[in-house]
C-alpha cells in the first residue's frame, strides 16, 4: 500500500477549505500551513485565467529529506508516509534544505493569530498551543503526515474531507482499481516537477 492524493484543478476554485481545515487539525501556529493554495495566472489577455494549485507535503516515495537526516528522526512508514520523530530531530534543518518542494517547517515559537490582541491567549489559542507542543514542540522539523491518525481511523485527511468542491481524491496508489489510480490514469495525472527524482505520492488532474 501506498497512500496517495490527486487534486483536480479543473474543480478547484481556490475556497482556501482545505487550507483552513487542515490549520484546525493540526492546530498550527500563525504562518505555518501544511497545506496551502497557491493562486497564479495562465493564458493572456484577453483569455487570462486564473488558477489555483493546492499544495502539501509530497509523501515522495524516494524523499531527499530522508537522506539527508543525520539523526534518523524522518521516517518512511509501509503506506509511504513520511514523519518525523520529535525525540529524535535536533533542529539542523538539512531536511528543509532538501526537500524540492518547500513542505518542511521549523518553528521557533508559538506565534499568535491576532498579534495585535493584549493579554492571555484566548481559550482556543491556548488549546491549539497545547495540542502543538504536545505532538510537535519547537526548533525541530515538522511536516504534513496526510493526517495519519485520520486515516487509521479509516477517516480522510481533513483537506480532503473539508473540500467543498469534491476536487480532492486519496487512496491507495499501488491498487490499481482504487479511485485515485483510475483517476491518474484516465484524465492524465501528473506529479509535480517530475525531473527532481523523488516520485511523489501527490498527482494533480490538468485543470483544462
Amino acid at each position: 500500500m501506498r497512500y496517495g492524493f490527486v487534486i483536480d484543478l479543473k474543480r478547484c476554485y481556490g475556497c482556501y477549505s482545505c487550507q483552513v481545515a487542515c490549520k484546525a487539525a493540526n492546530n498550527t501556529p500563525r504562518g505555518v500551513d501544511f497545506a496551502r493554495c497557491l493562486q497564479g495566472e495562465t493564458g493572456t489577455y484577453p483569455n487570462a485565467l486564473r488558477q489555483m494549485l493546492p499544495t502539501l507535503c509530497m509523501q515522495c516515495a524516494e524523499p531527499e529529506c530522508l537522506k539527508v537526516c543525520p539523526t534518523g528522526a524522518t521516517k518512511q512508514d509501509e503506506a509511504g508516509i513520511v514523519t518525523v520523530d520529535k525525540k529524535l530531530c535536533m533542529g539542523c534543518k538539512y531536511c528543509m534544505m532538501a526537500c524540492p518542494y518547500g513542505q518542511r517547517h521549523s518553528v521557533p515559537g508559538w506565534s499568535t493569530y491576532f498579534p495585535d490582541a493584549e493579554g492571555e491567549l484566548d481559550f482556543y489559542q491556548t488549546y491549539a498551543k497545547g495540542r502543538w507542543e504536545e505532538r510537535n514542540g519547537y526548533g525541530i522539523a515538522t511536516k504534513c503526515d496526510f493526517c495519519k491518525d485520520r486515516v487509521k481511523e479509516g477517516k480522510k485527511p481533513a483537506c480532503a474531507e473539508a473540500c467543498p468542491a469534491k476536487a480532492r481524491y486519496f487512496g491507495d496508489l499501488d491498487d490499481p482499481e482504487s479511485e485515485v489510480s483510475i483517476l491518474i490514469k484516465r484524465e492524465r495525472g501528473f506529479q509535480l516537477n517530475p525531473e527532481f527524482g523523488t516520485e511523489p505520492s501527490v498527482y494533480y488532474l490538468p485543470a483544462r
